[in-house]
């Protein structure tokens, strides 16, 4: 972890949620806020701990999973710049309910908690910018749950493959980042039945293989196997 600051812009500069704020709100954050890089691998926070503030990605990647056994893990999304984390803190939340982990390096801003609260009860505004952030993590849950409900192996596997090279991570590259236990954990299923299907999908010319990237070379086919198994 490092706490570097100087080639990295303002969290004012690069975030569209907090564009418009007043001099004074913005004097408050500037008080109340931390910029941090974490590298490759490094753990943000972790489920259980203490949350005192609301972490937001200014640049980089962030995997967010549950651990759910002394080994055991479920990836539940990824966090790309732009995305709030911890945010239920701002609600009550004392401790983190998940882990958050820098899959690249990452800058991230941290934001002391009673800070944000009350800019979110004294600015409407901002309050709507920031739920209008954070409706689709909401769709990824339910998909997530989805998931561990009622699909079959080759289901969950397609629908994860789907969301992990959609828009929000396109640039980003994500598949060089992630390892095929890291996919199965999004899929809630095993290594070996990931690499096991992801062999199929490659000879049904459903996806590319090159090395640690996954090129999507139907996508169509890919939505039909996560709706239909």
């Amino acid at each position: 972890m490092k706490d570097n600051t100087n080639h990295i812009p303002s969290i004012f500069d690069s975030a569209s949620c907090f564009q418009g704020l007043y001099p004074d709100e913005l004097e408050k954050i500037k008080n109340h806020k931390t910029r941090v890089q974490y590298l490759k691998g490094e753990t943000i926070f972790k489920q259980g701990a203490f949350s005192p503030h609301v972490t937001y990605v200014l640049e980089g990647l962030v995997r967010v999973y549950l651990q759910t056994g002394h080994n055991r893990q479920l990836n539940i999304r990824l966090a790309a710049p732009g995305d709030f984390l911890s945010f239920s803190s701002v609600f009550g939340e004392n401790t983190y309910q998940y882990s958050a982990m820098a899959i690249k390096d990452a800058w991230v801003c941290m934001i002391e908690k009673e800070a944000l609260t009350n800019l979110l009860q004294t600015n409407a505004d901002f309050a709507l910018r920031i739920v209008s952030r954070n409706c689709r993590n909401e769709t990824q849950l339910l998909q997530v749950i989805a998931n561990l409900s009622y699909k079959q192996m080759r289901g969950k596997l397609a629908s994860a493959l789907l969301y992990l090279s959609s828009d929000p991570f396109l640039k980003e590259k994500v598949f060089h980042f992630l390892t095929r236990q890291d996919i199965a954990d999004f899929a809630a299923i095993s290594t070996e039945s990931t690499i096991k299907f992801l062999k199929e999908f490659e000879t049904e010319n459903i996806i590319e293989l090159k090395g640690k990237d996954i090129l999507i070379k139907d996508r169509n086919k890919l939505e039909l196997i996560s709706r239909n198994s």
